[in-house]
């Protein structure tokens, strides 16, 4: 399975607009590969660098399989089955690293599940949904970005 965004490269920055310090938009993300078997897939974004430990970022779940991308924003559309991030909000919260504390990489995952829907509530946070989903998962691939303040 791959992941890729059109925003940025693998690897490479983050642009400011996807970040707090700019629109505090979901990049455009599109997916390819999906194995036979899957059934949904979900979207997590997190930040292993975070000075308390991981901090996360959005999780989508419950994507049909036959959806082969996210829109740029759609970490806001409502609409979508979005967990609550660390931010304490649902759907997409950007990278927001404290000043100072050098670049720090964002990992969007995308695992393909073995189910189409999670018991998730819907007051789930992203850990929960990422827990859920583990029990699942026949296939993950990751895009890593970095932002610096």
């Amino acid at each position: 399975m791959k992941l890729v965004s059109s925003a940025f490269a693998d690897g490479a920055a983050i642009p400011r607009r996807f970040t707090c310090d700019g629109e505090n938009l979901s990049p455009p993300l599109q997916w390819s590969g999906a194995p036979a078997g899957t059934r949904s897939l979900v979207l997590l974004c997190d930040d292993p660098d975070a000075p308390a430990g991981t901090w996360h970022h959005w999780a989508v779940y419950d994507i049909p399989p036959t959806v082969t991308e996210l829109a740029e924003g759609a970490g806001q559309n409502t609409k979508k089955n979005l967990a609550f991030n660390d931010f304490r909000k649902a759907g997409y919260g950007g990278p927001c690293p404290p000043h100072g504390h050098g670049p720090h990489h964002y990992h969007f995952r995308l695992l393909a599940l073995s189910t189409d829907h999670l018991r998730a509530q819907a007051n789930a946070s992203c850990r929960d949904v990422e827990r859920e989903a583990r029990k699942f998962v026949i296939a993950e691939a990751i895009l890593v970005g970095w932002y610096e303040r």
